[in-house]
């Protein structure tokens, strides 16, 4: 008895088949078009499936929503998400034209070129609750503790995250080096409660997980094998959950965190911008609105024309 694959389950759930055809033989579509079209699709349909939800009309603009944001959280680019709302808008089309569904939930995704809103961030607070979240009884969870230090503590994108290798930490300068977009390097300080985690789980967790197909990595999954990015997303989701943080959290909200804790405490804009491996200043400055309102609060509580 053949055991149908993941693909094969989104595909009927999703009616992903008649479109293929849709797009193939009515709307002339060629060949990589419907290639990037499906494999957009199925990444949608296996989200949805993992959130419960196993036919097209029961897709919610929420769900699509929450798409969106994941491939914006794993560090995909902006026009591979164009393309992603793109293939959710052209198919929900299709269903509709097919009555397989009677509202578009696609019809308020939004792109991002509107993104360039002020990054979310948590209270120092609220980053303590976190980074506490993973149970210490639990068996990954120095994993995840070194995870959330290392993204939080170094400003890490999930994609240098995942990518690290055991050579690129430099404990003994409490130093991590990262590789960044474009693969440039820059040196990144460690502060002790980053390097206290990693060190627990370098010498305790992580040789057990280590069966052969490391990769050399640092973060590593229940099989031994690098970490991906969704995988990270996920520890970071569920530790914000035990936290008990209403919030929205990512692990770019980690990296968000980290910039503005720094210029609240009157870091060198320069040198944050270093340490987040930014080409542009200008691309440092968004995280400075926390910093801006806090001036504006002190002037507007002591100065006798505030």
């Amino acid at each position: 008895m053949t055991i149908p694959s993941l693909h094969d389950a989104v595909d009927r759930a999703f009616w992903l088949e008649a479109f293929r055809d849709h797009l193939s033989l009515e709307a002339g579509s060629s060949a990589n078009t419907v290639e990037a079209y499906l494999r957009d699709l199925r990444r949608f349909g296996e989200f949805a499936l993992g959130r419960g939800v196993n036919e097209p009309s029961a897709i919610s603009r929420a769900l699509l929503r929450d798409f969106i944001f994941l491939l914006k959280d794993l560090g995909l680019s902006p026009a591979t998400i164009r393309r992603a709302v793109s293939s959710l808008r052209t198919y929900f089309a299709f269903l509709i034209g097919e009555g397989r569904v009677t509202e578009d939930p696609s019809d308020r995704l939004e792109s991002p070129r509107r993104w360039h809103t002020l990054p979310e961030v948590l209270s120092v607070a609220e980053m303590e609750r976190l980074l506490a979240a993973p149970a210490i009884d639990q068996p990954l969870a120095w994993r995840d503790r070194a995870l959330l230090e290392l993204a939080y503590g170094a400003g890490l994108r999930v994609s240098e995250l995942c990518g690290l290798g055991l050579t690129d930490l430099l404990l003994p300068d409490s130093l991590v080096r990262v590789f960044g977009k474009g693969s440039k390097e820059r040196l990144v300080p460690l502060g002790r409660s980053v390097i206290g985690a990693l060190s627990v789980y370098l010498h305790q967790l992580r040789p057990e997980l280590d069966r052969g197909s490391s990769g050399g990595r640092v973060l590593l999954n229940v099989r031994g094998e690098p970490l991906s990015r969704m995988g990270a997303w996920g520890i970071v989701k569920k530790s914000a959950e035990r936290a008990g943080i209403a919030k929205r959290v990512t692990p770019h909200t980690l990296r968000h965190s980290f910039a503005t804790h720094l210029l609240e405490g009157g870091a060198d804009l320069r040198a944050v911008q270093e340490m987040l491996g930014h080409a542009d200043l200008s691309t440092t400055q968004i995280y400075t609105h926390v910093d801006r309102e806090y001036l504006r609060s002190v002037h507007k509580q002591f100065h006798p024309r505030g």
